[in-house]
């Protein structure tokens, strides 16, 4: 059990007073957070992630190499650049991830509706950037005129990507090749969300054969049964993160499965909440309705992320300067908010390193 855990904050630097990416320790028996340290500077480090060797940690970047990457000082809790060929300026991914090999970092473009893969050198320096780009457009008038790839989530067996495209009410499977970091699509290349879902982010289950994808737009989250050899997603229950009296405006955002593989929680901006569900063991079916909906403390929980012990969830918000810090009972998959918290400006991903 870790005495401690070291995460770094991901921020907004164009709408506050962040500098970039933050980094605090998480006292593994308490849940209080240490005095918030400046990892690193960077424009708008939205979404961060780590290599699996923990060595190098990479954050999107407004330019066409789409990332920007760091050597990770995990004692000290900083980021020390390193050298990138100079790139033009782009519209940034939103979302990133790297294969298990360590060898191939992934993007999705919100923006530009592409999905992108880069090698990774020994080094941790990136390589030229390799584009798949996406078509069509959904039922949502102003949110689907175009694609928009939102996530990017590679699967357990590291043989395919899935990317979800808010856009185009898809879930799209790649088959990865790790040598030469290239994307194509897979023998099943994508399947069809229900229209005007607007499917935002993926995750898989413990066991790799099942997975669920959060819809921002209708405020549901599909579970999925995945095929290793073919890349297939097949379609299984859809259930609701809000309350059946809810009316108000609402969106989802972030998506998780706890270690143990028998709850998942989903956040919800508007009614500002985190939504756990159960999850069946042997078929990766969600209870129909969520455990409980707890209130996170702030606006626009837009990410959370759980410690690797599962013992903590840790949730970021967007339009409050602040990061609050939850218990988590590993037999009941319920959130208990504890009194510990930390001011984070746009807070907007949370990336537990140990």
């Amino acid at each position: 059990m870790a005495s401690s855990h070291l995460i770094f904050f991901g921020t907004y630097t164009n709408k506050g007073t962040s500098q970039g990416i933050y980094a605090a320790r998480l006292d593994g028996e308490t849940g209080a957070l240490s005095a918030l340290v400046l990892a690193a500077t960077a424009p708008d480090p939205a979404w961060i992630t780590l290599t699996p060797d923990r060595r190098f940690l990479y954050a999107i970047h407004p330019s066409a190499a789409q990332a920007t990457g760091f050597s990770v000082d995990a004692a000290r809790g900083t980021l020390t650049p390193l050298p990138a060929a100079v790139s033009p300026a782009a519209q940034p991914p939103s979302h990133l991830a790297v294969d298990a090999t360590g060898r191939v970092l992934l993007a999705a473009n919100y923006r530009e509706g592409f999905v992108a893969a880069m090698p990774i050198a020994a080094d941790g320096t990136l390589g030229a950037t390799s584009v798949v780009r996406h078509t069509g457009q959904g039922t949502h008038p102003t949110r689907q005129e175009k694609p928009h790839a939102h996530s990017v989530t590679v699967s357990p067996d590291n043989r395919h990507v899935i990317v979800a495209d808010l856009g185009v009410d898809r879930l799209f499977s790649y088959a990865l090749d790790s040598a030469t970091a290239r994307l194509t699509p897979a023998r099943v290349p994508y399947v069809a969300a229900t229209p005007g879902a607007g499917p935002r982010h993926f995750k898989f289950g413990a066991n790799g054969r099942h997975s669920y994808a959060i819809n921002e737009l209708n405020n549901t989250i599909t579970a999925y049964d995945y095929v290793a050899d073919s890349g297939a997603l097949t379609a299984r229950r859809t259930v609701s993160t809000l309350p059946p009296d809810y009316n108000a405006p609402s969106s989802t955002a972030e998506i998780r499965v706890h270690p143990n593989g028998r709850f998942l929680y989903g956040s919800n901006r508007g009614h500002d909440s985190i939504a756990v569900f159960h999850i069946d063991a042997s078929t990766g079916a969600l209870s129909p309705a969520p455990v409980e909906l707890v209130p996170t403390g702030g606006k626009n929980p837009r990410n959370f992320a759980l410690s690797p012990d599962g013992r903590w969830l840790v949730c970021g918000h967007q339009d409050t300067e602040l990061v609050t810090v939850f218990r988590v009972d590993a037999e009941t998959g319920r959130l208990t908010r504890t009194p510990h918290s930390a001011t984070v400006p746009s807070a907007v991903c949370v990336l537990f390193f140990d």
